[in-house]
């Protein structure tokens, strides 16, 4: 059975470090543990933890979560079907749909209709737009492409068109400025592609639509690193932290550079703290 570990879930989902472990710690997800004690999820978690920050976002009572989601849990295949799968969330329902197979609880107020697919052996999730299961079945909806779907695209592309991606990307972000995960991956992809200057234009954009989250401050801190501020990258990394201390790779990064600084005792705070959430991780 393929296993996830968290660096796959963070990319798969989008879904920050923080919130990753407050779902496990409730115990709507309850991950195995791999040789050196890291965390590895399976295809049905993926698929539980996506579900799980819809509903939380929707405002359903935590009870009818846990219980919507043992519903999930019963009806998901343990692997990834060649046909897909369809999953909508239905109120505080779920409905599942293997092909032509599918299940459905109840009707209800729609809050997510996800299609997964596993391409080249990587897992896809990208949330569709319709607005209920109900009119997805009857007719095939006729509209120009949504952010969520210039999203989907942009993701598809990076592995084989970066130009196009980096236009579906701003296609996104110019729908819907507050997409975060836009964002981060048109800098990253602008800075893999080593239009720097053009990446740190996107993130500073990035920070004044959607605030300093985490993982686009590090980018950001990453960034800076190359272009020759590390004064400025010190600064973006502890933005990073303060939004959440858990990124073990940050506190790596701070120590570094304290270290090249000459402030040993800065670096070994950092650089302690690395092997905390590192040993912790595993």
């Amino acid at each position: 059975m393929l296993l996830y570990n968290v660096r796959d879930v963070e990319r798969v989902l989008q879904l920050p470090r923080s919130t990753l472990q407050g779902l496990i710690k409730v115990g709507f997800v309850r991950p195995t543990r791999g040789p050196r004690r890291e965390y590895l999820f399976s295809f049905q978690d993926l698929i539980v933890l996506r579900t799980a920050r819809a509903l939380i976002q929707a405002k359903i009572p935590r009870k009818r979560i846990r219980h919507s989601l043992e519903s999930l849990k019963r009806h998901l295949p343990q692997t990834m079907p060649l046909s897909g799968l369809n999953i909508c969330a239905l109120g505080d329902r779920v409905v599942v749909r293997d092909g032509s197979q599918h299940w459905q609880a109840d009707d209800g107020q729609y809050l997510l209709g996800l299609d997964v697919r596993l391409q080249d052996g990587v897992l896809h999730m990208v949330e569709r737009p319709e607005s209920s299961v109900t009119a997805l079945e009857r007719t095939e909806v006729k509209h120009a492409k949504s952010a969520d779907e210039w999203f989907a695209e942009a993701l598809e592309l990076e592995s084989s068109d970066a130009p196009a991606a980096l236009r579906a990307y701003e296609r996104t972000v110019e729908m819907d400025p507050e997409n975060v995960g836009a964002w981060i991956n048109h800098g990253r992809l602008l800075h893999e592609q080593g239009a720097t200057r053009e990446a740190e234009t996107v993130y500073r954009r990035a920070i004044e639509r959607c605030g300093a989250d985490s993982l686009l401050m590090f980018n950001l801190g990453v960034l800076l690193e190359d272009l020759g501020k590390p004064d400025d990258a010190l600064e973006a990394y502890h933005a990073a932290i303060s939004e959440d201390p858990t990124l073990a790779d940050c506190h790596y990064n701070l120590a570094r550079l304290y270290e090249l600084q000459g402030k040993s005792q800065h670096a070994i705070r950092h650089l302690g703290q690395y092997r905390r959430l590192v040993t912790q991780e595993h």
